[in-house]
């Protein structure tokens, strides 16, 4: 169970986060995903042979659309007016994938982890969608969220060591002598 509770009311129901009081900073998340598939699709799309025209442009429109309307996909998500999306595909031979990584950037109270996840969650399938007829093997791997900048804990990159942090000093009293003592 999350040690922030926030979300939940005194009934245990789920709720939209305050975010009302955050102050309004520069925000930035970076998901990344890869798209498994087999060499001779990958050719394909090297070579621009899709029957259905252009992959990476219309993953890109779905990344972006995506984006923009994340407060409507996902439950208590903030609806936020969302700056940019940057959108990014690189071809891999061994294993045979399209790597995609999806930057999105606002101001704002809330970050855009979400925005992010969701974009390239959308270009993931969107690639899906348009080479399913020649590909049956197609895999949406690894889907996660890379960097995040903005807000009350500054940034994060995804196997980075945070910075130390001076530890908050419980207080002392009754109660901690009680919990000691069991």
């Amino acid at each position: 169970m999350p040690a922030d509770l926030s979300h939940v009311d005194a009934r245990g129901r789920a709720r939209m986060v305050r975010v009302g009081d955050k102050p309004v900073t520069e925000r930035a998340c970076v998901a990344r995903a890869e798209v498994r598939m087999a060499p001779a699709t990958l050719a394909r799309i090297a070579d621009g042979t899709v029957a259905k025209g252009d992959v990476f442009a219309t993953a890109r429109i779905a990344a972006v659309q995506a984006a923009k309307r994340t407060g409507e996909w996902i439950p208590l998500a903030h609806p936020l007016r969302v700056e940019g999306v940057d959108v990014e595909f690189r071809l891999a031979d061994r294993p045979a994938a399209v790597h995609i990584e999806c930057r999105v950037r606002t101001t704002g109270r809330t970050g855009v982890e979400m925005e992010a996840l969701t974009a390239v969650s959308a270009a993931a399938l969107t690639l899906v969608d348009m080479l399913k007829a020649v590909d049956r093997s197609l895999v949406i791997d690894q889907v996660a969220l890379w960097e995040k900048r903005g807000g009350r804990t500054g940034e994060w990159v995804r196997g980075r060591k945070p910075a130390s942090r001076v530890p908050r000093r419980r207080p002392r009293g009754p109660r901690s002598a009680r919990v000691r003592a069991r």
